[in-house]
């Protein structure tokens, strides 16, 4: 049933308020400085705020039933409609991108990076904000396709104009890797299209994801179904990023300003595990079956490289980048089981990584602010030369490997839990080897974050800031950390408050896979 009343714009407000914005930031003079950021905030707390009105309208009892919705024709030609909604799996993560994108923005309002253009920063920020929102609420595959594009322009611009001395490297290699992912990705959507059929055998020749998650592959071959998962597989693996498409993901941290690290981080690599969830398993169950193996694979083989690799970082910023690839493979790892509870506990760890990670990333920039470096090896005593910032690095650094009490033990321990018995048939022994393996991932974590605070954060400050007034936190960095570390506590301690949006979702899911094939 179509929204009416406010509920008919609320979902579209949401995606285009960020982008009126930015609009509005066009006609406003480049000197204008303290305008401009004004406006950028005032337009995403708007956003936030239509964000909140569905939080507490969302029917949870009805969490899988697609809510808010609107359809409308959009490009008639080639059956494709602006068809938006949302629910359980979609709400978490819309939530997550509505804050985290005002939290950046108070973040620059001193920090804005050299070349100090604040208006086309800003703007990048609100588009990013626009796509990111859109992606999550999309329910056409062209739209979705769109949406998921348009954030790859101002990322790129962002690390290329704003980042570190090899940001046009990291920058390009960026650019290629997720287009060339996309290219596949939209040859699967097209493939979908031409080869879907409902039960009674007739070709459906539609984008909309309600209809094509409902038939389930029906009338596609387990063959073909595999090779156009395939295509989805690299275009959202690409994204996530997987082992071994991940090498693009380090350069890009590196170089990027930091709200594009914690924009990168908390929700761009969210939209690859996210395409999974809506789009490669319901659609193609046949072939997320015989692939799931495969993902699980190279899920505990990104867990245990990108642990070894954090090892051996001398660089703060590299290190919470590589660990951004092995906690995405436990995201990985909870998708490929194929199970409700594996589901459940991959989107808790989108969620959790987000928060965690965006806060690394946070910290890990105030920190080259003020010591205009981040080798680990000059940073000792930071708890004496800034102690509130060194107490919050040591808070993110526990929730990331997993501490129970804090946000990332939800995400990453059933995770684990899950490869014990995975669904739809898959071989136990396999699922259970890479439980083991995984399991083996969550010491190494431990052993780089602790390794990491104790090398930057005890002991006494080195001798070449003898003399140096290092300032701890300030009121901007207070407002846009607060949040975060709130949720990481908050989740911590009620897990169901996301649990309970997404089980819904995961249960259908899981049940349109078992039945899809016999598992």
């Amino acid at each position: 049933m179509d929204a009416t009343g406010f509920d008919a714009w609320a979902l579209s407000l949401a995606v285009f308020l960020p982008v009126i914005g930015a609009l509005v930031m066009m006609v406003v003079p480049s000197a204008r400085e303290a305008e401009l950021k004004l406006i950028a905030l005032l337009s995403s707390l708007a956003a936030l705020a239509v964000g909140v009105y569905l939080l507490f309208s969302f029917d949870y009892g009805n969490a899988g039933t697609p809510q808010f919705v609107v359809e409308k024709g959009w490009i008639n030609a080639i059956h494709s409609q602006y068809i938006v909604s949302l629910d359980g799996l979609s709400l978490p993560l819309l939530i997550l991108s509505m804050v985290i994108v005002p939290l950046c923005i108070v973040y620059s309002w001193d920090h804005i990076p050299e070349p100090g253009n604040a208006k086309a920063f800003l703007i990048l920020i609100l588009i990013l904000g626009s796509g990111m929102n859109g992606t999550f609420v999309a329910q056409d595959l062209i739209l979705f396709f769109v949406f998921f594009e348009v954030v790859l322009l101002p990322m790129y611009f962002m690390i290329g104009v704003w980042g570190g001395e090899n940001r046009r490297y990291a920058s390009l290699k960026f650019f290629l890797f997720t287009l060339f992912g996309s290219a596949l990705m939209i040859v699967s959507f097209v493939a979908l299209f031409f080869l879907s059929r409902d039960e009674n055998g007739v070709l459906l020749e539609t984008f909309d994801m309600r209809v094509l998650s409902d038939v389930a592959g029906v009338g596609i071959t387990a063959g073909t179904q595999a090779l156009v998962f395939a295509g989805l597989f690299m275009g959202f693996g690409i994204k996530v990023p997987m082992f071994p498409f991940h090498t693009w993901l380090p350069d890009a941290h590196t170089e990027a300003p930091t709200v594009g690290s914690v924009i990168l981080a908390a929700i761009l690599l969210k939209l690859g595990t996210y395409g999974f969830v809506r789009i490669a398993l319901p659609f193609l169950p046949e072939g997320a079956k015989s692939w799931a193996p495969w993902i699980g694979l190279l899920a505990v083989i990104g867990i245990i490289y990108g642990a070894l690799a954090c090892l051996a970082q001398t660089d703060m910023k590299r290190l919470i980048a590589f660990s951004s690839v092995a906690h995405m493979g436990f995201v990985m790892l909870g998708i490929s089981t194929l199970t409700e509870f594996g589901i459940n506990a991959a989107v808790f760890g989108m969620v959790a990584h987000g928060i965690i990670t965006g806060m690394l990333f946070f910290v890990a920039g105030s920190v080259k602010e003020r010591y205009h470096t981040l080798e680990i090896s000059r940073l000792g005593g930071l708890l004496k030369s800034a102690p509130r910032m060194g107490w919050i690095l040591g808070i993110s650094a526990m929730a990331s490997l997993g501490l129970p009490g804090l946000a990332g033990f939800w995400g990453e321990f059933p995770a684990i839990l899950s490869a014990y018995n995975p669904g739809a048939g898959l071989p136990e022994e396999t699922f259970r080897t890479y439980m083991v393996i995984a399991a083996v991932g969550t010491v190494l974590a431990a052993g780089y974050l602790l390794w990491l605070f104790q090398r930057s954060a005890f002991g006494e400050p080195s001798a070449e800031w003898d003399g140096h007034v290092i300032a701890d936190v300030n009121r901007f960095e207070w407002v846009a950390w607060t949040p975060l570390l709130v949720a990481m506590v908050l989740f911590g301690i009620f897990p169901n408050l996301i649990y309970g949006m997404v089980d819904d979702v995961s249960h259908g899911i899981a049940q349109s896979i078992a039945a899809a094939t016999g598992g």
